[in-house]
């Protein structure tokens, strides 16, 4: 029954929705309604953050008047709002309130409570049409009306309201009370929002050889503020600036590999911030998300490498005859310079495609980049490979004078291939460590890490022994 009976309200809501600016006119309240909007133009930064500013027309008397400002952003800071007369125009604003509590049957029927509705009852006949007058005592789990003789509950039929009260708005509304030089002029609302943010996707198609790839980068932009902006003059910054408060994440879009992007962002330094400035207007639908074109680089020159990374917990102690298994990782690097790149890389999600014996691409890893000037080198982690294996274990362990430590260490790399790689075994070594021994080239490449390159032959094996002299942990001592 109550169901029945909200559905009923909800049928005679869509007449008094549309015509509240009208009432809100006749009220003494003046409206700057959406479709009154000059220009739009929204800032979006990474975490879920946006300034937005937008002009519109507004006619408005000499004095104090209240205006409503409707279809603002349902995730508004209403603190962070501020009103300006674009022509220069005396402009105060008094008091500004931000009207969230929206429109609804429900809602509508609880600002009804202590008031008086119509109730009206149709029959099959419609001549038998009955109207009666009740008071609504109660809209909690259920409608309870008072008549003049007896107390129901549910609806018995249509609900008939007087009014929209004022406190509820169709739609998300900042109202503001202004001090104004009066006249037909245009006023500039700016405010931040939640519920707007975007981040950068990358598709990166390598070539047969794996030697070059074409990439294109895309703007995820995602909108759930509650308002949609049309014909939009849309700005991105990359970078993270200081918030007092956290935002939540953005979800992840995947993109497909596909037709190249065509570059459609014209970048520039903002601060210690990058902006990029989309060329063309768009419109951001409310709960939508929308790619956009940020870059396209072609035949851009990639390496590919192997890795190999040990832990540094092999050196903690005399670990016996244990073998440890590893897989050596792949990893794809490119230079952010020269031809259609190097230009500042918003932080996103990486995705690689390699083309099999068909021609056909298919997905073979991805990896998130960081935020990335240029001239800097990107490495985007795909995966283990499959074909190679590794094994590692201590050859040796003895605790020699002075409290130091000699510790061997032996590696086994097999390729089933049928081609020769090249891996890079690098090695997490205690700060103090001095290498002693070595079955091949190698060395520190920072204070706690040393670094071998090994070459494994097509279908073969590759070795590699050293030793490490360190001192031993202050509770071994």
């Amino acid at each position: 029954m109550r169901m029945r009976g909200l559905l009923a309200i909800g049928m005679l809501l869509a007449s008094g929705a549309s015509a509240q600016s009208v009432a809100g006119e006749a009220s003494g309240e003046r409206v700057a309604a959406a479709s009154e909007r000059e220009a739009t133009a929204i800032t979006v930064y990474n975490d879920d953050l946006a300034l937005v500013r937008e002009r519109r027309r507004v006619s408005l008397p000499a004095g104090v008047v209240r205006l409503a400002w409707r279809e603002v952003s349902g995730q508004i800071r209403p603190e962070t709002a501020a009103l300006q007369a674009v022509d220069g125009a005396r402009l105060s604003v008094l008091e500004q309130n931000f009207d969230f509590d929206l429109l609804t049957p429900e809602k509508l029927l609880e600002k009804y409570v202590g008031r008086e509705v119509t109730v009206l009852r149709t029959p099959r006949a419609a001549a038998d049409e009955s109207r009666e007058r009740a008071t609504v005592l109660s809209a909690n789990n259920g409608v309870v009306l008072r008549f003049a003789d007896r107390v129901e509950t549910g609806v018995p039929g249509r609900l008939l309201f007087d009014a929209v009260p004022p406190s509820l708005r169709d739609r998300p509304t900042l109202t503001m009370l202004l001090d104004t030089a009066g006249g037909a002029r245009s006023l500039e609302l700016s405010y931040l929002t939640g519920g707007l943010g975007w981040h950068a996707d990358y598709v990166a198609n390598l070539s047969a050889d794996a030697r070059h790839m074409d990439l294109a980068g895309w703007v995820t932009l995602t909108n759930s503020s509650g308002a949609a902006y049309e014909d939009v003059q849309l700005q991105l910054v990359a970078g993270t600036p200081n918030r007092v408060r956290e935002m939540a994440p953005l979800r992840a879009v995947m993109m497909a590999a596909g037709a190249r992007a065509k570059a459609d962002a014209v970048e520039e330094s903002l601060l210690d911030y990058h902006l990029y400035r989309i060329a063309r207007p768009t419109s951001i639908a409310d709960n939508q998300t929308k790619q956009l074109a940020l870059l396209s680089a072609a035949a851009v020159p990639v390496r590919r490498e192997y890795v190999l990374a040990g832990s540094e917990a092999i050196f903690r102690g005399r670990a016996g005859s244990g073998v440890e298994k590893l897989k050596p990782a792949v990893f794809i690097e490119f230079a952010n310079r020269g031809g259609d790149l190097g230009v500042p890389l918003p932080a996103g999600v990486v995705r690689v495609y390699a083309r099999d014996r068909q021609g056909a691409a298919q997905f073979v890893g991805e990896d998130r980049l960081a935020h990335t000037a240029k001239n800097e080198t990107v490495r985007v982690r795909l995966g283990e490979a499959f074909d190679l294996n590794a094994e590692r274990r201590q050859a040796a362990f003895r605790t020699l004078a002075e409290g130091k430590i000699e510790a061997t260490v032996h590696y086994e790399l097999r390729n089933a291939r049928d081609e020769a790689v090249t891996v890079r075994v690098q090695e997490s070594v205690p700060g103090d460590a001095e290498i002693v021994q070595q079955s091949r080239p190698g060395g520190r490449e920072s204070a706690q890490l040393a670094v071998w390159t090994l070459e494994v032959p097509a279908n073969g094996t590759a070795a590699l022994d050293y030793s490490l002299r360190f001192r031993a942990p202050a509770a071994e001592r």
